[in-house]
């Protein structure tokens, strides 16, 4: 068993070319994203006749709704075909998608650019997958749990930066040039990148690939079931996803009407998020001692619930204009702080143990395809997630506060779940 570090997986060409192209990846999605997202609100208005909110949801959509209809053919390609090879035609594919992207920038074509985001949708419905199928592959056991909190770190910190990036170009005079700029030459960067990926020969001629979108989708749901705890874990991680969704769509209104913020703020609660989730993240390796284990899980379960609860109880009576300096400094804003920073740590412990068990648990001809339910699922609790929030908040009337107070009760129920897969796996992978 080895007892180095996971951060030495970056000096090796059979992890760090993979982690650069995924990396690339997430920071290009949240670029485009964002970009689009804030050329529709502040500059391009209604399109098609519709209103700005109307369009902004229009869009999350249609990045959402290839997930539903093509990740049965995903999975199944990704288990069918060498790897390696998979992701090299999804990037090039992201040039193209990318060149597109700069022709609708460029000339203002914003309808254009919707569907592009489909297609983008696309790209990611394809390459998720193989992102995660890939790794028992080129990781020994012993490696899997550091190998997945690097990945989780590199995503969520590609989010934030390309979010971050987002509103810097938007700001600028000439922001629809140079965003089209940035995503080709990311797009090429993680190109590069995937063409480094070394090949793990892991063809299986035998599979059939059937081109039946929706059909396909639903019979991975089947082969996700064949194993109970495997799909266990994949409701827990997609409960994760049901609650990352509830905090990060609420943090912009929750940053001005609860904490009195500026836009900077926003990008300060989203960075202390993310920030939590790569130190929990990172920390599983030590904690699980280079196992597959799902010790760490009820742990972070319990973290979003206390911290959860802590907010609540944080948030100030009556505060004043708020900057992300202030929120870094006055001692009335220290605690939301220190709860958002454990929420996030609480989620990196939550998650990185679960796909590490899901890698670990699955056969190498199905693991593609049962990853590719994970994804479906995910989705599909996402968009449990905005409903939750729109029947909460809008019809109940209940503040954002009071929302994050009832997910975090509610997470009680995930944290006595997850407890009893901690007890049923145990025979299995804490050895």
């Amino acid at each position: 068993m080895s007892e180095q570090s996971q951060f030495r997986l970056l000096g090796q060409r059979r992890f760090l070319p993979f982690y650069l192209t995924q990396f690339s990846g997430a920071f290009n999605d949240n670029l485009f994203k964002n970009a689009l997202l804030l050329l529709i609100t502040f500059q391009a208005g209604g399109l098609m006749g519709l209103s700005v909110n109307l369009v902004v949801n229009l869009a999350a959509f249609l990045f959402i709704l290839p997930f539903f209809l093509f990740s049965g053919i995903a999975g199944q390609l990704a288990d069918r075909y060498e790897k390696a090879r998979i992701i090299r035609v999804v990037k090039v594919a992201e040039i193209a998608i990318m060149v597109a992207a700069a022709v609708g920038l460029w000339l203002g074509w914003y309808e254009w650019l919707l569907l592009v985001l489909f297609l983008m949708g696309v790209q990611s419905t394809f390459f998720g997958p193989v992102k995660y199928a890939i790794l028992p592959r080129v990781l020994h056991d012993d490696e899997l749990v550091g190998g997945n909190g690097l990945v989780a770190m590199g995503t969520f910190i590609a989010i934030l930066l390309g979010t971050i990036v987002a509103g810097v170009i938007m700001a600028g005079p000439v922001s629809a040039p140079v965003t089209a700029v940035a995503v080709m030459l990311v797009a090429i960067l993680g190109y590069l990148a995937a063409r480094r990926v070394p090949d793990i020969g892991d063809e299986a001629a035998e599979l059939e690939v059937r081109l039946r979108p929706l059909q396909e989708t639903w019979h991975l749901m089947r082969v996700a079931a064949e194993r109970r705890r495997v799909l266990w874990a994949v409701l827990a991680i997609s409960w994760f996803w049901f609650l990352g969704a509830a905090y990060l769509t609420q943090f912009p209104n929750f940053a001005k009407t609860w904490l009195a913020g500026d836009e900077t703020v926003v990008t300060l609660l989203l960075a202390l998020f993310i920030v939590g989730i790569s130190l929990g993240s990172t920390l599983c390796e030590h904690l699980t001692r280079h196992r597959v284990t799902l010790k760490p899980v009820p742990w972070g379960a319990l973290g979003l619930t206390l911290f959860g609860v802590d907010l609540y109880f944080a948030v100030p009576d009556s505060p004043a204009a708020t900057t992300w300096l202030v929120m870094l400094t006055d001692p009335a804003y220290l605690r939301v702080v220190a709860d958002l920073v454990g929420i996030g740590t609480s989620g990196g412990l939550f998650i990185v143990p679960l796909y590490a068990f899901i890698q670990h648990e699955t056969p190498d001809h199905k693991r593609a395809r049962i990853i590719a339910a994970l994804n479906v699922i995910n989705a599909l609790f996402m968009v449990f997630s905005a409903l939750a929030g729109m029947v909460l908040l809008g019809i109940a009337g209940v503040g954002i506060p009071g929302f994050f107070l009832i997910l975090s009760l509610v997470n009680l129920g995930v944290w006595l779940f997850v407890m009893a897969l901690r007890r049923r796996a145990a025979g299995s992978v804490d050895k």
